[in-house]
């Protein structure tokens, strides 16, 4: 007969989505029914030392349960997979991320994993304790330390702005949480970079075509500045325009999508006669026209503007500007 599990074994394993980690076990008898179970094939292994206790298809959190407790007490999920966890990332990447203490060693083979398991990516850190996340399960870092690790691996400072931007446009963090997590860490790469896009992220800037908009186009040629993310009620609804010059009834949208849809198509056309019966006149532009043809860009604006009433003076961005002679 098979050996059974203590109650705060079989509790610890509902909780765990199924899987248990051998240093988890509560007491010797527990290690006896758990190789007694793996022995009558009722449960199997998953990573060494962290058994499912079914003999089904994996569920993800159940892989990210045993990821995580295959790494240790003091292990977190983190970078991509805790962005995935807490709703910064819009889907799941294939590996499985995991930060443990920087004085521990945990090597995850590919012989290790069984029935087609993610790939386990470690990384160690010095101040773990600090950017774990206190109470939120499976054991994840927190919000802010989220986005600045998934800063520190990716391949430009654009993707780093994306993960930034992503996690404040979505309310889970401020431009003030990450700053302070910023401001202990001892090496940052890109911190000048951050520090920047944060005060660019706490003026509205939620994308980085918006922030090519404010670089490319309205800075170097001193057009004013817009109320950013400006809510306005439309019908029993709201919404939000990129860029609105109030003063002026003139709206700058950036359209950041590579194809559009008929009915996206239509949705815009619908918002921008909507706000035309306002009096808010909208101008669209894309990826193209603010990194390829700013200058154009931004004589466009400066036209519609003067119309409106703006009296300021469009600059050259420098020389050849096409902002000059448009």
């Amino acid at each position: 007969m098979t050996a059974r599990l203590s109650s705060q074994s079989e509790g610890l394993i509902r909780f765990q989505r199924g899987v248990i980690a051998r240093w988890q076990a509560k007491s010797p008898a527990d290690l006896l029914a758990i190789d007694s179970l793996l022995r009558a094939d009722r449960w199997r292994t998953m990573y060494r030392g962290v058994y499912a206790a079914y003999t089904g298809p994996h569920t993800r959190e159940s892989e990210l349960w045993a990821a995580v407790r295959r790494c240790g007490p003091e292990a977190a999920l983190s970078h991509f997979t805790a962005a995935e966890l807490d709703g910064i990332a819009d889907r799941p990447r294939d590996a499985i991320y995991v930060t443990i203490p920087a004085g521990q060693r945990v090597c995850i083979g590919s012989r290790e994993r069984n029935g087609g398991l993610a790939q386990v990516i470690v990384h160690r850190s010095t101040r773990l304790a600090a950017a774990r996340h206190p109470a939120r399960t499976p054991p994840r870092t927190r919000w802010e330390e989220t986005v600045l690790d998934i800063a520190e691996i990716v391949r430009s400072f654009d993707a780093a702005f994306f993960w930034l931007s992503a996690a404040c446009s979505k309310g889970l963090v401020t431009p003030d949480q990450i700053r302070a997590a910023a401001g202990s860490r001892k090496k940052l790469r890109w911190r000048a970079d951050l520090a920047e896009a944060l005060e660019e992220i706490s003026d509205g800037i939620m994308s980085n075509l918006e922030r090519q908009y404010l670089r490319n186009v309205e800075r170097p040629h001193g057009l004013p500045r817009p109320k950013r993310q400006a809510r306005m009620r439309r019908s029993a609804s709201s919404a939000y325009l990129d860029n609105l010059f109030a003063d002026f009834g003139v709206a700058v949208e950036l359209d950041g999508r590579a194809s559009h849809p008929v009915e996206a198509r239509w949705k815009d056309i619908h918002r921008d006669n909507y706000f035309a019966s306002a009096g808010i006149i909208t101008l669209r532009y894309s990826w193209a026209d603010v990194t390829e043809r700013p200058c154009q860009v931004a004589a466009e604006i400066a036209t519609v503007l003067r119309q409106r009433g703006w009296t300021g003076t469009l600059r050259s961005c420098g020389a050849g500007c096409a902002a000059r002679t448009s």
